[in-house]
């Protein structure tokens, strides 16, 4: 009777052993299919970020209705993009103390650049304007920089 107990309480240390050595698989199986989604996650929060940049910029300039009325001046200590509604306002797009900003404005009328309004979170923010090609480049804030190419004369984008 004692050899028959024995065996038993055997039988059963096995079966907890090897309900252990599953849970710790499956537990592992979650863990690491937990970390691959948060990276995932992350990189395309950030490459969303990166394309909302850029198009974010397109929009603004297709908005402004011509060449014309697309300039880029110094603003604050940096380049501030200038966009003129035809009726006397302006818009300034410019990157200030981690964000991309917007002012709108009247013509001619001056304010200090944390007057604008933030848009997103941001790196920096380049631009350069040469025989009507709009040159962005937008840089998250993780340092990768999209880039943007605009002709303002046809409004393609040529990325």
């Amino acid at each position: 009777m004692k050899r028959r107990l024995t065996e038993y309480r055997f039988d059963g240390l096995i079966a907890l052993l090897l309900f252990g050595v599953f849970a710790a698989c499956v537990l592992a199986v979650l863990l690491t299919g937990a970390d691959a989604y948060r990276r995932l996650t992350r990189r395309d929060g950030e490459a969303y970020n990166r394309r909302t940049y850029v198009q974010y910029m397109a929009t603004r300039v297709r908005q402004a209705g011509g060449a014309d009325r697309v300039s880029i001046e110094d603003f604050g200590g940096g380049d501030a993009l200038v966009l003129a509604d035809g009726k006397g306002c302006t818009t300034r797009v410019y990157f200030y103390d981690g964000y991309i900003m917007e002012l709108y404005t009247e013509a001619g009328f001056s304010l200090e650049p944390e007057a604008g309004e933030k848009v997103m979170e941001a790196g920096g923010l380049e631009m350069s304007l040469e025989d009507g090609l709009l040159s962005v480049t937008c840089i998250d804030t993780g340092g990768k920089h999209s880039s943007l190419l605009l002709s303002l004369r046809g409004g393609e984008v040529l990325q």
